[in-house]
C-alpha cells in the first residue's frame, strides 16, 4: 500500500526488504514486469534506474547507452543473483 505526497509517494517496505515501485511510475519509466533495476547511492539518496531490455540494447537504439555500461551492470547482477542462489540453497551445496 501507498500513499501520496506532494513530494513523491510513501511506499510500504516488507520484512525482508521489498517495495513495489507504483504503476504510474513503472509505466512513466518504461520498467517492465517481470524485470530488472538498477539500484545505487548517488549523493546519499537511493536511486532506481529503469534497465533496457535487450531489443532496446540492438539496432535502431544501440546508440543511446555507453558501449559496456550497462552490459556490466547486467553481468554484475547475474553474478549477484548465482551469489544469493547459493546463499539461499546453504553450505551443503557445492559447485
Amino acid at each position: 500500500m501507498s500513499s501520496s505526497t506532494g513530494e513523491g509517494e510513501v511506499i510500504r517496505v516488507s520484512k525482508k526488504g521489498q517495495a513495489t515501485i507504483p504503476k504510474d511510475l513503472r509505466e512513466r519509466f518504461g520498467i517492465d514486469t517481470p524485470g530488472k533495476v538498477l539500484i545505487h547511492e548517488e549523493g546519499g539518496k537511493i536511486v532506481v534506474e529503469p534497465l533496457p531490455s535487450v531489443e532496446e540494447m540492438q539496432g535502431a537504439h544501440a546508440g543511446r547507452y555507453k558501449q559496456g555500461e550497462v552490459l556490466e551492470h547486467l553481468r554484475e547482477m547475474k553474478e549477484g543473483d548465482k551469489r544469493l542462489e547459493r546463499e539461499r540453497e546453504g553450505p551443503d551445496r557445492t559447485r
